[in-house]
C-alpha cells in the first residue's frame, strides 16, 4: 500500500480508502448494498490487511446505521485506523435537521461519536454546501469541536471552486480551522473537477479524496454498450447517481478501459482506478463494493502501472471541452502557468 500526505497536513492516508456506503442497507441505500455486521467485518479485514488505514462513512448513510455497524466492527481496534464522517445532509423532518448551523453540527458530531463508539473523528467533512448559514458560524462550530478533541481535521465535499475559496478566505481571516481536504466526484467519465477543483487543491494545499471513482460501477466493465443492465447492480435497482449526459461517450470510455485492461490482463475497474491515482492532487480513492472479490480487485489497482500509451488512450477518449477562459489562457498565458494551472492544462 502507498500512503500520501493529506494536503498540507502531516497526516498520512492510504491511497485507497474503504467506503461504507453499503453498510446497513436502510431506505434508498438498500439499492446499493445492505451489509450487516458480520459481512462488514470481513470486508474491513480485507481492506485493513491490505494496508488501508482510512475508512469513510457519514451520519446519513442508512440513517446512521452505517456508523453503528462500523463502530461495532472497529470496537477494540479503533486506534488501528482513521475514520472520516460527514454532516450537513437532511437526517430528519425537523427545521434544524440539516445544514451547517452551530446547533446542527455539534449535535450531529456528538451523535456520530456515539454510533461510532469513539471519542473522536479523524476527518470531519461538510457533506454539501449550505449557502444559508454564514461560513463563520460553521467554522466556529468546527473550531469548538476541534478544541474539544472531538474532531482532528476538517474538510468539505461537493463544494464548487468559489465555495472552497470563500471558506478558505474566511478561515484565514478569522483564524478558524481551515479545510485540509475535499471529497469530490471525479472519474474518467466525469472530469469536470479538472477545471477548478484540482487546480485549487494543488494551489491551496488541499487533499483530494474521490468518491464513487468507478461512477457507481459503470466503469467496472460489467456495463457494456448495447447490453442489458446487469442484475444485482445499483442501476438495476433504480439508483441514478452519478448522472450520465452522453452515453456514447461513456461506452467509448468503457471500451478503452477494457482494451487497456486486456493489455495488462486486469479488469477495467482496476485500470480506471490506476488512471485516477496518477492525476494531479489526488490523495486517495474511496472504494466501495458488495463483495470481497470487488474489494480485492480494487486494492490491486495500487500495483498497476499504466504505460504512456495507456494514459494517452484514456486521456483522449475522455477529453473534456476547452471552456472559456481556459482556451484563452492556454493561448496567451501558458508561458507563466503555475503547477496549479498545469493540473488542468497539461491534459488539454
Amino acid at each position: 500500500m502507498e500512503y500520501r500526505r493529506l494536503g498540507r497536513s502531516g497526516l498520512k492516508v492510504s491511497v485507497l480508502t474503504m467506503g461504507t456506503f453499503t453498510f446497513g442497507g436502510e431506505g434508498p441505500f438498500a439499492m446499493v448494498g445492505n451489509q450487516g455486521v458480520k459481512e462488514a467485518r470481513r470486508l474491513v479485514d480485507v481492506c485493513t490487511d491490505a494496508g488501508v488505514n482510512l475508512i469513510d462513512t457519514s451520519n446519513m448513510y442508512s440513517s446512521g446505521r452505517s456508523e453503528e455497524i462500523l463502530g461495532e466492527v472497529l470496537d477494540g481496534r479503533r486506534e488501528d485506523v482513521l475514520i472520516s464522517s460527514k454532516a450537513r445532509m437532511k437526517i430528519g423532518d425537523g427545521p434544524n435537521d440539516e445544514g451547517v448551523s452551530r446547533y446542527h453540527l455539534i449535535r450531529e458530531c456528538e451523535r456520530s461519536l456515539k454510533r461510532l463508539r469513539t471519542d473522536h473523528i479523524d476527518i470531519y467533512y461538510m457533506h454539501e454546501w449550505d449557502g444559508a448559514t454564514p461560513l463563520d458560524e460553521m467554522l466556529s462550530a468546527l473550531d469548538t469541536l476541534v478544541q474539544q478533541g472531538k474532531i482532528r481535521y476538517v474538510g468539505c465535499s461537493n463544494y464548487s471552486g468559489w465555495h472552497i475559496m470563500k471558506a478558505l478566505g474566511v478561515s484565514d481571516h478569522a483564524g478558524l480551522p481551515r479545510f485540509v481536504t475535499q471529497q469530490i466526484h471525479y472519474t474518467l467519465e466525469a472530469r469536470e473537477a479538472e477545471y477548478e477543483l484540482l487546480p485549487i487543491a494543488v494551489d491551496q494545499g488541499l487533499g483530494v479524496l474521490v468518491w464513487s471513482p468507478l461512477a457507481g460501477g459503470l466503469l467496472s466493465g460489467k456495463h457494456r454498450r448495447g447490453k442489458e443492465t446487469p442484475a444485482g447492480t445499483r442501476q438495476a435497482a433504480g439508483w441514478d447517481e452519478p448522472p450520465i449526459r452522453d452515453y456514447e461517450r461513456l461506452w467509448n470510455i468503457v471500451d478503452a478501459l477494457v482494451e487497456v485492461g486486456d493489455r495488462h490482463g486486469v479488469s477495467a475497474a482496476r485500470v480506471a482506478l490506476a488512471w485516477l491515482l496518477e492525476r494531479p492532487g489526488i490523495t486517495s480513492l474511496v472504494m466501495g463494493g458488495r463483495t470481497e472479490e470487488q474489494f480485492r480487485d480494487n486494492l490491486a489497482a495500487v500495483d498497476l502501472e499504466l504505460t504512456a500509451d495507456d494514459q494517452a488512450t484514456l486521456d483522449e477518449v475522455s477529453a473534456i471541452p476547452k471552456l472559456y477562459p481556459y482556451w484563452h489562457q492556454q493561448n496567451f498565458a501558458r508561458d507563466s502557468f503555475s503547477e496549479a494551472d498545469w493540473a488542468l492544462h497539461r491534459y488539454f
